[in-house]
């Protein structure tokens, strides 16, 4: 039974019917004889109708970018792409919607947006769906939890519109426009942050800190005050401050900046005061060791330092289980890659730094450097699999991770002279079969990223000694030398390095005011390496990746705001986000 819809076009999206389940997870049972009350009153039923808010979430690694010009409008992104610290190898990328966003298309954006929020409101749709009906759920736990997941959900998918859209329409109760005509108006811009703030606290209130294994992955406590801090911590930025009162949804009319800051900071502490998240810690001392233990980090699921992630099946199935193919698309061709979707750039790796606080060596690129270096990225000599990192070209003969594997002619190497070492899992089986998946859950946050956030939050309301602090408490977990003093430039690369290829670099651009310089290949060209051995003489050569016109990035700013669907627009008689015409 296909539940989903269409109403007014793309205008609502899809809604449910009903109580069923929009993501199909009731094929256990005859949906055409499983009745709405059977749905709020079964336990095992309610918790499927509850899964497919998380399953609406995407799959975090899980990509695709079509070159066909029909669909590709259609295409799943993974966000840290459109930064600089990543690239793709494979050419056909460039010719579908990941090229076209890196070049500015409003068509391409529009059409992207089209496509997602449709999604995104499904859920809100599913999730009023409940909340109006709460009374006919049971009495008991899984009730306070199954409304605190709601409450936190339908805060977290507003969260996502408000980096993307700035304030929009608040559909806090179901409607369907084909029964009566219901229009609502788009929010301020402190309208959508109370609304999530209030959200996240009423999920807060109901929400367990841990769970059994069996319902490990469920949205807590302690997520909710993240999404409680990360709401007040992405308002307080000066781009959403002082905005025309005409523009109210794009930020704040008067200053709001400190307020936030004092907001953001106490959500911080009232996270932090449950004690039930710890980093990760590395006893290891060795280059190696350190390497090998912080990249374990990324393969351990739900732990200590969790806060909120993305679960994926140990024995993931690409097509059943909401799987994603991380260690086959990101392989070197060595290992039979052909995609290359996560390259390192260069400009990435000048963000390491040495151990010593020595400039980088030219004729020495990888020597003593940040540990997380080792552990994020494989370079030429780099192990990996039993495998040395053959990345140079000898006497112009390009290495064998330089080469395509097989005879496709789309088939992708890195350009940057890198491939991606963070995610990886070496025990994952990379092969041919479409159906094989990784198993990798996606993280959206940690405490590592917690502490970064509120050693900045500190940063800017003057509080220099103790940003530095909690700077050093990520530094100290790797081994790395302290700070005896801070500047805002060290922070931000602390930043950089230890949230490396996660959402957060990218979101940062925004929130920052520094996507139209980080974003623009004629301001930060993207940079790769070329490392070449000549009768014995080794040489490393940096250059841009940007020789093409398909790849030159342009960053317009009206991409701060993503557009509304105009048919939403239209419908409910809104103003449109500055700049965006109808295509």
């Amino acid at each position: 039974m296909n539940c989903k819809k269409y109403i007014l076009g793309a205008t609502l999206g899809l809604v449910c019917v009903g109580l069923t389940s929009c993501d199909d997870l009731f094929r256990d049972a005859p949906l055409n004889k499983t009745s709405e009350v059977d749905v709020l009153s079964n336990p095992l039923y309610l918790d499927k109708y509850v899964n497919s808010w998380y399953r609406g979430m995407g799959s975090g690694f899980k990509t695709s970018v079509s070159d066909n010009a029909l669909i590709k409008n259609m295409a799943q992104l993974y966000l840290p792409w459109l930064g600089d610290q990543l690239s793709v190898g494979r050419p056909d990328y460039y010719n579908g919607a990941y090229g076209d966003v890196l070049k500015g298309s409003s068509t391409t954006i529009t059409g992207l947006v089209q496509y997602n929020w449709p999604d995104y409101m499904t859920q809100i749709q599913s999730i009023n769906t409940l909340l109006e009906r709460e009374g006919e759920i049971p009495a008991g736990e899984q009730k306070e939890r199954v409304l605190g997941e709601a409450h936190f959900m339908r805060a977290y998918y507003y969260y996502m519109f408000l980096q993307r859209h700035g304030g929009i329409m608040i559909f806090d109760r179901t409607f369907n426009p084909l029964h009566q005509v219901e229009t609502f108006p788009r929010a301020s811009y402190q309208q959508m942050v109370d609304f999530i703030v209030k959200e996240a606290e009423m999920a807060a209130e109901k929400l367990p800190q841990t769970y059994d294994q069996l319902n490990k992955g469920r949205a807590t406590k302690g997520a909710a005050l993240m999404l409680k801090a990360k709401t007040y911590f992405w308002a307080s930025s000066k781009v959403y401050q002082n905005k025309p009162e005409t523009q109210n949804y794009l930020g704040f009319t008067s200053d709001q900046e400190m307020n936030m800051l004092a907001k953001a900071k106490a959500a911080y502490e009232e996270l932090f005061a449950l004690n039930a998240y710890s980093l990760i810690p590395i006893a290891a001392t060795t280059q190696d060791g350190i390497r090998d233990e912080y990249r374990k980090i990324f393969l351990t699921k739900n732990s200590q330092e969790s806060i909120f992630e993305i679960q994926h099946a140990d024995d993931g199935n690409y097509s059943e289980k909401n799987g994603h193919t991380l260690d086959r698309v990101a392989a070197a061709p060595f290992f039979t890659g052909t995609t290359a979707a996560y390259t390192p750039t260069h400009n990435h790796v000048l963000e390491y730094g040495r151990r010593d606080g020595q400039p980088l060596d030219a004729n020495d690129p990888y020597t003593n450097l940040d540990y997380r270096f080792y552990a994020n990225v494989l370079y030429d000599g780099a192990m990996f699999r039993g495998h040395e990192m053959d990345l140079h070209y000898t006497n112009n003969e390009a290495g064998v991770d330089l080469k395509a594997y097989g005879t496709s002619t789309t088939a992708g190497f890195t350009k940057t002279g890198y491939y991606m070492a963070k995610f990886m899992d070496e025990r994952n089986e990379i092969n041919v079969d479409a159906t094989k998946a990784s198993n990798q859950n996606y993280i959206i946050w940690r405490l590592a990223e917690a502490i970064l956030d509120y050693a900045e939050v500190l940063y800017r309301t003057g509080d220099v000694g103790g940003a530095q602090v909690q700077v050093n408490k990520i530094r100290e977990r790797v081994h790395m030398p302290l700070y005896t003093a801070l500047t805002w430039d060290e922070l931000m690369n602390e930043r950089r390095v230890e949230m490396a290829f996660e959402e957060t670099t990218y979101w940062d651009f925004f929130r920052l005011g520094i996507a139209e310089k980080k974003l623009n290949g004629a301001s930060n060209p993207l940079k790769g390496i070329r490392i070449d051995v000549t009768n014995g003489v080794k040489t490393y050569k940096v250059q841009n990746i940007n020789r093409y016109p398909a790849r030159i990035r342009k960053f317009d700013p009206i991409q701060y705001y993503q557009p509304i669907p105009w048919a939403e627009v239209k419908y409910h008689g809104v103003e449109q986000n500055p700049g965006w015409t109808e295509v």
